[in-house]
């Protein structure tokens, strides 16, 4: 760790805690209506309630909700699958791609759907603009509203008492994306574009390169099979390549949402390592931070909901101290590199630093610094977008991004998500001090009893139940091992990240795992679908629970759960959670690779 990262990185948290406030204000306004945006743009929601045949008036119980809230994700999926499958006969496809698999069509649908955005795929060479546009961006705007109408209705379940109802949920979704997620996504459309992410929608283009390149290619006869000596090898000739082919594409736009939605996928294979999808640092600054704006500013949306902004404080006070430790963890083990090559030198002991760290895998454009802040927001948000290469980490710089998903990304977490997943750990937390100290546990108001914390087991066990599930199942079979190009500690860490990060909807990759297969492409969907919305119907259910409930006042012996022991309360319970269910798996993985790399294996 020097005095450029530790900048870097406080300066981020800075600028994100201080727009967190603003934000906040806006979004809460838009959601309970008295925003002036709201009563500009009623005409407009009126026209839409009425083509859809929505009653704007009236709410919906909590069952309600979440059919609709299936279904309306269910047709997303049934439409993006037929889109992918039937895209070589649609306009607005220049490069004229072929529809996609079945399995791979069904992975992909899902995988947008659930705002996990796994991409076993290459998009520059498999997906048309048309597709882009009309399937994943869209998907992009829409799986983010869903989680972000989630958490509030959860909110409304702790701010409301006595109450059967939590909103309706065709009126929450038309605002989060009217009037949220799209002037925010043109906003940082505009930004990009400025620092050169391209934004058309020409075909590619062929350019001349500075240098000629030579490779070996086979040579081929009439009939263009390949020629073989009379030894039976094959004859290859040398071939100079001049042109590169550069792929164009609406790229800013989708670049925009697939940040503030927390979604992740790329429009080119590299994702935000690509220079016409993140060209600067400033770029780069800017997607980080629109990454986790929103989960920010919906910590403190919560506290102005319930009527005390100590509460939501408290929650992002948590999210900001666990955020920092894993920057500066993720970034000191990539500068301190792998000893190994610091021993290379007689003049340096084997736990020297290896000089300018560890630089594998990493854009020079953005350093260790960057990619380390990065890496850990991209993973304790359910993003998954990537600036570096995460196979390529050292073994604890790997740990850091693994172990953010599975605690289930409520470090700010994605959009809606991460804080109806706080706000569960809450629950537990509160659950277990009552425990201890022989009370009925209550939150903000709300008692904490016996249905509520099924629900909250529900939410908690489903997600590792599906990743350490999903992983024995992939290193149990031929063709779950057939994925593996780094057999042993690193191969068993490439498939356990696979499996968090499908089940837990974030959809980064460790991309050693060759997964765009049958097995992969159907085991992960099924992770991603029930990680999402097995999370999801408990959740509605507790907001439906809460919101029925009596407030009750605050006595003597209410544990106060807006100030620093319950930050740390609540902390403890997130680690423990988490450490409890995964460090079996963690020491198999990571943990033997970093004993290895200690002992220069």
């Amino acid at each position: 760790m020097n005095a450029n990262n530790v900048l870097q990185a406080s300066l981020f948290i800075v600028v994100l805690l201080a727009a967190a406030v603003p934000v906040a204000s806006y979004i809460g306004a838009v959601m309970d209506g008295s925003s002036r945006v709201v009563r500009l743009g009623a005409p407009l929601e009126r026209l839409l309630y009425r083509i859809a045949g929505v009653d704007a008036s009236r709410e919906m119980g909590w069952k309600h909700y979440a059919i609709a809230t299936i279904a309306f994700n269910v047709l997303g999926a049934l439409f993006l699958y037929v889109l992918l499958r039937v895209q070589g006969g649609l306009p607005g496809n220049p490069q004229q791609f072929g529809a996609m698999s079945v399995d791979s069509a069904f992975n992909t649908a899902v995988s947008f759907v659930t705002n996990t955005n796994w991409q076993d795929y290459t998009p520059e060479q498999s997906v048309g603009y048309l597709t882009q546009m009309l399937g994943l961006t869209v998907q992009n705007f829409l799986s983010a509203a869903t989680a972000i109408v989630v958490v509030m209705a959860l909110i409304r379940g702790f701010a409301r008492h006595t109450a059967q109802t939590i909103g309706n949920f065709w009126v929450d979704v038309t605002r989060v994306t009217l009037y949220v997620l799209l002037p925010m996504a043109a906003l940082v459309a505009a930004l990009l574009m400025s620092q050169g992410v391209i934004q058309n929608f020409k075909a590619y283009q062929d350019v001349p390169t500075l240098q000629t390149t030579t490779y070996a290619a086979p040579k081929l006869d009439a009939q263009g099979n390949p020629v073989k000596d009379a030894k039976g090898n094959p004859v290859t000739v040398d071939t100079p390549v001049k042109t590169q082919t550069l792929a164009m594409g609406p790229v800013a736009s989708q670049e925009a949402i697939k940040m503030l939605g927390t979604n992740g996928g790329g429009f080119f294979n590299a994702n935000s390592a690509h220079p016409y999808e993140n060209p600067t640092p400033f770029s780069n600054f800017v997607q980080i931070f629109s990454i986790l704006i929103i989960p920010a500013a919906l910590t403190l949306v919560f506290g102005r909901a319930i009527g005390d902004r100590r509460q939501g404080v408290a929650v992002l006070a948590a999210m900001t101290i666990a955020f920092g430790v894993c920057v500066f963890g993720e970034m000191s083990a990539e500068q301190r590199g792998n000893p190994a090559f610091a021993a290379l030198h007689v003049d340096q002991s084997a736990s020297a630093l290896q000089a300018g760290g560890n630089a594998e895998g990493k854009e020079t454009r953005f350093g260790i610094a960057q990619s380390g802040i990065f890496t850990v927001a991209t993973t304790a948000a359910s993003c998954g977008a990537v600036v570096n290469t995460h196979d390529s980490l050292t073994p604890i710089g790997g740990l850091y991004p693994m172990l953010l998903m599975q605690l289930g990304e409520v470090i700010f977490g994605g959009v809606g998500s991460g804080m109806y997943g706080m706000l569960v750990f809450a629950l537990l937390a509160v659950f277990v001090a009552g425990l201890m100290i022989g009370r009925t546990p209550e939150y903000v108001g709300k008692k904490i009893e016996a249905y509520e914390m099924k629900m909250v087991s529900i939410v908690v066990l489903l997600t590792p139940l599906l990743v350490l599930v999903g992983t024995s199942i992939a290193v149990l079979s031929d063709a779950g091992r057939a994925g593996i190009a780094n057999p042993g500690a690193h191969g068993f860490s490439e498939i356990l990240y696979a499996f968090s990060s499908a089940a837990n909807n974030n959809g980064s990759a460790f991309a050693g795992l060759s997964v765009n297969t049958p097995f992969y492409n159907w085991l992960t969907a099924i992770a991603m679908w029930f990680g999402r919305f097995g999370t999801i119907v408990p959740v509605l259910a507790i907001a439906g629970s809460l919101a029925a409930k009596k407030r009750i006042g605050v006595t003597g012996g209410t544990l106060p759960t807006h100030g620093p022991l319950f930050v740390v309360l609540l902390l403890g319970t997130v680690l423990l959670v988490g450490a409890l269910t995964y460090v079996p798996a963690l020491a198999l993985g990571p943990g033997v690779e970093h004993l290895m790399m200690m002992g220069a294996q």
